[in-house]
């Protein structure tokens, strides 16, 4: 298999004055093309900090984070904002889309920074929209959505730059049991297309539908 993403000896230590916390320590991972992965680990384990900068959303203290073959490390910010944008799709639990903006226009918005045409914005869109679901619901503001639709919504719009790999951190943790299922469902379909997910996670119930676990505690994988 094609390693998708590598952290290769990631440490993670936060400098707070007199008191140095270390949050991940010399953590290895491996993701290859088309897995399912789940991070799991209860509160303080670490998987947060680790979601952040598998995601390029932070740097780690140690070690290299590759993505598709590309080293990150020493990048700039500008340069680590266009690798997240065109390779990592993100699903957030607060589901983070502009609450006053339709349907289409939150999916449009990630191509706006990429190197896509304006005139394919539209289809791109609306071809994901289509996926999960909601092009009954192309002109509703994200406010007039349950839940269930906004997340739908928030995967949509990960995809729309055909990421090399989505990461989603906590997808369900908002929702009610049924329509975590479904969302749930909406993960398992993408990934029988051959898509790679990452699903961070404390729930260990939810990450029993990943093909692979990998357990923190205190900044190590113990699992």
């Amino acid at each position: 298999m094609t390693p998708v993403l590598q952290a290769q000896n990631v440490s993670k230590i936060y400098d707070m004055g007199s008191t140095k916390i270390e949050a991940l320590m010399n953590v290895d991972i491996e993701i290859n093309k088309g897995e399912f992965v789940a991070i799991v680990g209860k509160s303080g384990s670490g998987k947060s900090t680790l979601m952040h900068i598998l995601g390029l959303l932070d740097t780690p203290t140690e070690g290299e984070i590759i993505l598709n073959g590309i080293n990150t490390k020493g990048m700039t910010e500008k340069e680590l904002a266009g690798v997240r944008n065109s390779e990592i799709g993100f699903v957030f639990q607060s589901f983070n889309l502009l609450q006053r903006t339709t349907v289409l226009d939150n999916v449009i918005l990630p191509l706006k920074y990429s190197r896509v045409p304006s005139s394919e914005w539209e289809k791109k869109a609306k071809d994901v929209i289509e996926i999960v679901g909601l092009q009954n619901r192309l002109k509703n503001k994200s406010n007039e959505l349950s839940g269930g639709q906004k997340q739908r919504v928030a995967i949509a719009r990960a995809m729309v730059n055909d990421p090399s790999m989505i990461l989603a951190d906590e997808p369900t943790g908002n929702l009610d049991t049924k329509t975590g299922e479904e969302i749930i469902n909406n993960f398992l379909k993408l990934n029988s297309q051959g898509k790679t997910i990452i699903l961070v996670t404390h729930d260990d119930d939810l990450a029993k539908i990943a093909q692979r676990k990998i357990m923190l505690k205190d900044g190590c994988i113990v699992k």
